[in-house]
């Protein structure tokens, strides 16, 4: 007997399913967090783990399996650069599955698939710079009168 030798079909053939697959894990290292159903998350983890496992060998032959799954390069490169290194020290469990609910439709089980690592955000050039206009014509006008020093 097989028991829990195989996969859920999702009740698409396999083309589908195999697009459907790539797309939800492609946006899982995009966003770092997607709403989905239960069935959906657990095969798309079972994938996402596995990629982000290859990923922490950063070599060429690393980069192109994923890239075979994953169509973004820039996805790819983000995997490889940001992703896989918050998970260098752990040997598994990179996914964390949330319940959410029943959706109201057909009361599917809906869950929040997200990585439990989270990557430091860019930030902003607006935030960084704080200093009021006032101060900055202030700044100017110092920078303007050393100039002319200078040049005498």
């Amino acid at each position: 007997m097989k028991h829990k030798i195989g996969f859920n079909a999702l009740s698409r053939r396999s083309g589908q399913r195999k697009a459907l697959k790539r797309n939800m894990v492609t946006s899982l290292f995009r966003y770092e967090r997607i709403e989905t159903t239960k069935a959906k998350a657990i095969e798309v983890r079972r994938m996402a783990e596995k990629i982000i496992t290859r990923a922490k060998n950063d070599s060429v032959h690393a980069r192109r399996v994923v890239a075979r799954d994953i169509i973004d390069e820039a996805m790819v490169a983000k995997l490889f650069t940001q992703i896989a290194p918050m998970f260098a020290d752990r040997n598994g469990g990179y996914t964390r599955i949330l319940k959410t609910g029943n959706r109201l439709g057909d009361a599917a089980e809906m869950v929040i698939l997200e990585l439990v690592a989270k990557t430091e955000k860019p930030k902003k050039k607006a935030a960084a710079k704080k200093e009021s206009p006032k101060a900055d014509k202030e700044n100017e006008e110092k920078e303007s009168k050393s100039d002319v020093k200078a040049a005498e």
